[in-house]
């Protein structure tokens, strides 16, 4: 057919036709899916309206370039064909508030496609590799277009233009080609031996009673024993402040008409102050001098400041984003013991910056309870301090939550979610004995013990599954490789971005 329709220069390789018709027998399967695809994408001549900006398009569109060569979007091409097939299949609305992004998603996708398209093509075309003649013949026979009764019709092939009939014929090349070079990759095994090797790693499973000691659990005494030896940590006073960032000598002007009472300091603030509280009149509430460190890293400059009389104003003091004044609006006083938000910001300044202090104290109660697991049981221990039990596995040494297996993360454990990672985790998890507590543990802001309760080996159900998950893996890996190999690769050059809001605006 397609040898009526142009003239061949030279004779092809007969080894190359060989190999195609080899590789069809070997895989029939693969190769009817493709061909299903293949017409879905020849057959879309009958006209979709395209919905497109500005009443329509005139002339080729260019998006970019693949290798110099031009992503154009022009009618019957295969950009045009994968556009419509995106329109037609999510149906986008124009009295959806979300059409223009709906619109542009779906173009992008039109878009990749294309440069997808276009990388394989001219990777198999660097190769040397052209699909066998005979073998576009015989696809292109089988397109629905020219069936009758079952079987090819010449007279409706001989019915259409030349100009079609040579189009369908290249598309159909260059199908094969881009399914010859996607199913080369996707038909990549994972070799026996390394799912043997992996699948050999679900072993042992290893179940878990838990025990957690949470940092809220940190006493009240402790805080307040804190609170007492640290008061000058925990100075109450309210404060306000005017920031000036444009220099020392407007900061001072502005301090001078403060302190003149030119202007009042509520006044300064809004019309000059340059920080968060300017809208408040430099209002900063009441704090705890810790709550200044990070904005005044001179100690000096924060004890002036919890040093300052209801109604007195500091002189220039240097802050990280320039200069800044303060006014006193209440004398400083102690931190109140008896008052909760007090007691609160305390216990947030100890898990910030005194972390040990609680770990410290939560080891020790891990370390009683460890000594009443030995001496009654993990049960009775749990009655003792007043806790509840946790279950966690079987699972296998999974380090890092891989999804070949069970893992911490799903657990359904809060407390555990991040210990996957954890070398020590596992180090306790499969070096503790069975039926022995393990050492205290510190994960995130709690203390746990694990108490392991069983080991097993993993079925040759489950092996067999770890075996199949890896090679669809590794196809799922393969296929958004390849594709991110062509959107990233300096062939492309990407002026998808330029070219559709020019439409649209």
């Amino acid at each position: 057919m397609a040898s009526r329709e142009k003239k061949r220069s030279g004779k092809r390789d007969d080894s190359g036709k060989s190999e195609m018709l080899d590789r069809v027998r070997a895989r029939p399967f693969l190769y009817i899916g493709t061909i299903v695809i293949l017409v879905i994408i020849v057959i879309a001549f009958v006209f979709v309206p395209i919905l497109s900006p500005r009443g329509g398009f005139g002339g080729e569109l260019v998006f970019g370039y693949y290798n110099r060569a031009p992503i154009a979007f022009v009618p019957d091409n295969f950009f045009h064909q994968q556009y419509e097939r995106m329109v037609r299949m999510y149906q986008p609305s124009t009295d959806s508030p979300s059409y223009l992004s709906d619109m542009a998603w779906i173009w992008r996708e039109a878009f990749e496609a294309t440069v997808i398209h276009m990388g394989v093509l001219d990777e198999m075309r660097i190769a040397g590799y052209v699909a066998p003649d005979s073998v576009v013949d015989r696809e292109v026979a089988r397109l629905p277009m020219f069936q009758e009764n079952g079987r090819f019709s010449s007279a409706r092939y001989r019915a259409m233009d030349s100009n079609t009939r040579m189009n369908i014929w290249r598309r159909v090349q260059e199908s094969i080609a881009f399914d010859m070079y996607v199913s080369d990759l996707l038909s990549l095994k994972v070799p026996s031996p390394e799912g043997t090797f992996v699948s050999n790693m679900a072993s042992p499973l290893r179940t878990f009673d838990v025990a957690i000691f949470p940092s809220v659990n940190f006493p009240e005494s402790e805080i307040s024993a804190f609170m007492q030896a640290n008061p000058e940590i925990f100075t109450v006073t309210h404060l306000s402040r005017i920031t000036i960032t444009s220099g020392e000598r407007e900061a001072r002007q502005i301090l001078e008409s403060v302190r003149s009472g030119f202007s009042t300091f509520e006044e300064a603030a809004v019309n000059h102050s340059q920080d968060w509280a300017a809208d408040r009149g430099g209002d900063m509430g009441s704090l705890m001098v810790h709550h200044l460190q990070y904005e005044l890293v001179d100690e000096e400059a924060r004890r002036i400041l919890m040093n300052l009389s209801r109604g007195e104003l500091s002189d220039l003091i240097r802050v990280p984003t320039g200069w800044a004044f303060f006014r006193a609006e209440e004398n400083p006083a102690p931190a109140d013991l008896d008052n909760p938000s007090h007691r609160s910001t305390v216990r947030s300044y100890i898990l910030t910056n005194e972390r040990g202090r609680i770990e410290d104290w939560l080891i020790s109660e891990a370390e009683r309870f460890i000594i009443a697991t030995n001496q009654r049981g993990f049960d009775n221990a749990l009655s003792e301090f007043g806790m509840f039990k946790q279950t966690l596995g079987p699972l296998p040494v999974n380090y890092g939550d891989s999804l070949l297996f069970s893992s911490v993360s799903n657990a359904g454990i809060p407390e555990l979610a991040n210990s996957g990672s954890d070398m020590f985790f596992w180090r306790a998890a499969f070096g503790t004995p069975l039926l022995t507590p393990s050492r205290p543990l510190v994960i995130g802001n709690d203390v746990i013990v694990l108490f392991p309760t069983e080991e097993v080996e993993a079925g040759e159900d489950d092996r067999r599954s770890i075996e199949s998950y890896l090679s669809f893996r590794a196809m799922d890996s393969t296929s958004h490789g390849y594709q991110a190999y062509f959107m990233n690769n300096r062939k492309l050059d990407d002026r998808f971005e330029e070219t559709f809001w020019n439409l649209w605006w």
